[in-house]
């Protein structure tokens, strides 16, 4: 699905942990020799990080404003803690006072300016003003995000001078699998990847985009997060964008009480694997899903009888509650090697390429040809 939108002309980006698409981001750049196929892995050495205040235009519309505030609302608040309509309103007219004010300097806005505008000038605000430590605790708020400010743990991600100028890569993968465990980072740089994609549909005008979240959806489907997801939503709509998320096990959408509202209810198209293993649970599922008991009978029909002498499986799509249907799904020898997540195929084919001096398209047909030939890697092949 993923290579079938880039072909058609979609900007893809993946949001993936475990090198899901490295292989198809591979082929891509080979076959574009390195004008696309952008494969960006979080590292310490090389954290992924951008400006929330950085625009190349300077304007700072409704939408720009709010994505600010919602950032720095889940910085600020729990993962289980809401914010209260206060705070959201006291926060709202920090980003707009701190937004004129860059606006009629030559300051280079950034997070740190940020911090040093609410904790000097917004303070002299907030007193004149008389709001109580009970609507808005101003300690509170700088005590939470000091780790983002100069000489903080995170002082990085937040601040950076450089902009990620992805507008014309049509293929990109930010892989941080590296931090999925990080109670921290790994939501906040979810978010940054996601803003990053925002801030790109602002400028591709009339061309279809395409946001693919894997498994770090799990790191923002929290309370504090709600709303970021309906802004998210609506916001990839409204500039001719699809988002997606992906997960391997249906029992975190149960678990999951934040998922129904943001992301099922602004979804029009499922699509379900096999779910036999869920069998006994599936009321739930169907409850969660909005699932008719017709459709709820087709998705368990999934791969029941399949034909022994084809390699298909069969996937379940639904559309809008208007039509579903269960589909088989068959990839070529090379399109399976090019996709494929098992480990010792995944080094068979990079230990190949690197062999084959990096062309990864090649690797893929010599291994490909080998295994029709029913060979093993140790073989010679004579093509």
């Amino acid at each position: 699905m993923v290579r079938q939108y880039y072909e058609q002309g979609t900007h893809v980006l993946l949001v993936d942990t475990g090198n899901s698409y490295q292989g198809l981001c591979e082929l891509i750049k080979g076959k574009t020799k390195g004008k696309d196929g952008v494969y960006f892995t979080y590292t310490e050495e090389n954290p992924i990080s951008f400006n929330p205040f950085f625009t190349d235009d300077n304007v700072f519309d409704i939408e720009k404003r709010e994505s600010i505030k919602t950032l720095i609302l889940t910085l600020w608040k729990r993962d289980d803690e809401a914010p209260k309509r206060s705070e959201e309103v006291a926060l709202s007219n920090a980003v707009s006072g701190y937004i004129e004010r860059i606006k009629n300097n030559s300051e280079t806005p950034c997070f740190n300016g940020f911090y040093e505008y609410v904790k000097i000038d917004y303070k002299k605000v907030l007193q004149a003003k008389e709001v109580r430590e009970k609507d808005f605790d101003l300690a509170n708020f700088l005590n939470v995000l000091e780790p983002y400010y100069k000489g903080g743990e995170y002082d990085y991600l937040l601040n950076s001078d450089k902009e990620l100028d992805l507008l014309n890569k049509r293929f990109i993968v930010f892989e941080i699998d590296a931090i999925k465990d990080h109670k921290i980072l790994f939501p906040v740089v979810t978010i940054i990847i996601m803003e990053v994609f925002i801030n790109k549909m602002r400028r591709l005008k009339g061309i279809r985009k395409m946001i693919l979240i894997e498994e770090a959806w799990k790191a923002i489907a929290k309370e504090g997060m709600a709303e970021y997801i309906k802004y998210l939503f609506k916001t990839v709509r409204k500039f001719f964008g699809e988002a997606i998320v992906v997960t391997q096990e249906v029992d975190d959408i149960i678990q999951s009480p934040i998922v129904k509202e943001t992301i099922i209810n602004n979804s029009d198209c499922k699509i379900l694997l096999d779910q036999r293993k869920y069998a006994n649970k599936f009321d739930d599922i169907q409850k969660m899903l909005g699932l008719t008991e017709r459709e709820k009978s087709q998705i368990l029909s999934i791969n029941q009888d399949n034909d022994p002498s084809r390699k298909y499986k069969e996937v379940w799509i639904g559309l809008g509650g208007t039509h579903s249907a269960v589909y088989a799904t068959e990839v070529s020898q090379q399109e399976y090697l090019a996709y494929t997540t098992e480990e010792s195929e995944k080094m068979e084919v990079m230990d190949l390429t690197h062999e084959m001096g990096g062309d990864v398209e090649a690797a893929i047909k010599k291994i490909s040809l080998r295994k029709i030939k029913g060979l093993s890697p140790t073989d010679n092949l004579n093509i």
